[in-house]
């Protein structure tokens, strides 16, 4: 398998504070086949080990452009995924 293949056969995920600690890892990657949406990403996560500390507020940017659960993903995308921001 040519590494060309398999970069674009799955979908990068780059996980920050808590939820980097809580899954274990700050980027992680899932085969693409039946990831479509931001959103099935995200689910993908919940179903994890510890990812239900993936909670409803979830942050997602698809290639460093905010997104929402229904924002379209393609196999070769990075999909950032971040706790709420909390601040004054």
């Amino acid at each position: 398998m040519s590494a060309d293949y398999s970069r674009s056969s799955v979908i990068r995920v780059r996980l920050f504070a808590s939820y980097a600690e809580r899954l274990g890892s700050e980027e992680l990657e899932l085969p693409s086949a039946g990831l479509e949406t931001a959103g099935q990403v995200l689910d993908r996560l919940r179903a994890m080990p510890r990812g239900d500390a993936l909670g409803g507020a979830t942050l997602l940017a698809v290639n460093l452009r905010q997104a929402g659960r229904e924002t379209p993903v393609e196999p070769g995308d990075e999909v950032a995924v971040m706790p709420p921001l909390a601040g004054g």
